[in-house]
């Protein structure tokens, strides 16, 4: 590809390479699909997805990952995800203030799991894509086709400035065009082993990547932008978005329809994976008194850092204001299911039905215990699971 003929986030944009909606699982089409896929947004970073005193304190570790994808591997969980954090937020808590990083832990991950998907994140301004092109190619080798790459812009200057590659606000408003360079130098090496990209951002001079991966290599985002809806569905085979409220499972329903509707323009159909927050018990009252608990322990301090820093991208989307908003974001506003066994089950059964929307990603308060639980006493009464377990009657 030459200069003139570089990405453009356009409705004239022509696709050129060939993709299918990721399946993560046993993917269906959207009108009929009996089931959903099932992820885990394991903890890279210290607590978790908790800004709380109040909830459990631990640091990320191998053994620690290690053990929650295989106890999700063993439970019949469709992938794994890590992020990518290089600066926390401060506080009481040092929330993300200690973190492993992404490539090298599911390269480690690749190596002691069979069947579950991994994918990495990748923080597109600080490993050139040719260099993130092999690094996926020898985790490929590693997992036997398992692996895939989660791409981010990055939106918070802090993590980028500390070791001078944050190259100036003005990439709030380009970072997109960046990514969809960046994207087709991936394709173009996985696909053929060379890249002649030329691009206003990277420029590639017969540059090469052998062994390519033996599997069809995925890419996810998490757009919810304007730009971020048409680069996903133009280069992503699958879509992160945040659920919305706590108890509300099909609020997030309007961003599912973006992307179909980005879909229209590119003739692709890139489908929605949720991200929610299980805090599940025997009883409604008891798991609504956990809740409780964890948001009267909310770190204020590392709370406002992440509003501030969130408010510096005036071109964010979604996701990162829903971030950034102190109403609850002692869990980062993330899509937050209270209750039962019986009515988590059921709600996340009402996040299938929701037309786009391929899986869901989970967060649980305690990993380890959140991943026994939600395999034993919420998936078995699950319909969209139903093609792991035997659906059991729910009394």
């Amino acid at each position: 590809m030459n200069k003139n003929d570089k990405p453009k986030l356009a409705r004239s944009m022509q696709v050129r390479f060939k993709c299918r909606p990721l399946s993560l699982g046993h993917a269906s089409t959207i009108a009929e699909r009996p089931h959903m896929d099932i992820g885990i947004f394991i903890p890279i970073g210290n607590n978790g997805w908790l800004i709380s005193s109040n909830a459990p304190q631990y640091m990320p570790t191998f053994d620690l990952n290690k053990q929650i994808v295989q106890k999700a591997e063993h439970y019949g969980f469709d992938f794994a995800l890590s992020m990518i954090k290089l600066r926390g937020f401060g506080g009481k808590t040092q929330f993300w203030e200690h973190n492993l990083e992404s490539f090298t832990l599911m390269a480690g991950l690749a190596a002691v799991t069979s069947k579950i998907q991994l994918f990495a994140t990748v923080a597109t301004l600080t490993i050139p894509p040719a260099i993130a092109a092999r690094m996926a190619s020898t985790i490929d080798s590693i997992s036997n086709g398992r692996f895939g790459i989660n791409l981010v812009t990055g939106w918070q200057k802090p993590e980028y400035e500390q070791m001078g590659l944050w190259p100036g606000d003005e990439f709030f408003h380009t970072r997109y065009e960046y990514l969809a360079e960046y994207a087709q130098v991936l394709r173009d090496l996985w696909a053929t082993g060379s890249s002649d990209f030329q691009g206003e951002h990277f420029s590639m001079q017969d540059c090469r990547v052998s062994p390519r991966p033996k599997a069809d290599m995925k890419l996810i985002c998490a757009g919810q932008s304007e730009a971020g809806m048409a680069f996903s569905a133009q280069y992503a085979d699958y879509n992160f978005c945040f659920g919305k409220g706590v108890n509300t499972p099909t609020a997030f329903a309007p961003t599912a329809q973006k992307l179909i509707e980005a879909n229209e323009q590119t003739g692709r159909n890139v489908t929605s994976c949720v991200l929610f927050m299980i805090i599940a018990d025997d009883t409604d009252e008891a798991a609504r008194a956990r809740w409780e608990h964890i948001k009267e322990g909310a770190d204020e301090e590392a709370i406002a850092w992440l509003s501030d820093k969130g408010s510096a991208d005036k071109s964010a989307g979604s996701n990162l204001r829903q971030m950034a908003d102190p109403t609850s974001a002692v869990n980062i506003n993330m899509g937050t299911l209270v209750g039962s066994w019986a009515n988590v089950a059921k709600m996340l059964d009402e996040v299938a039905s929701v037309p786009g929307t391929q899986g869901v990603m989970l967060t649980f308060d305690d990993f380890v215990k959140g991943v026994e639980d939600f395999g034993q006493k919420i998936q078995p009464l699950m319909s969209s699971r139903s093609h792991i377990l035997p659906l059991k009657e729910v009394v």
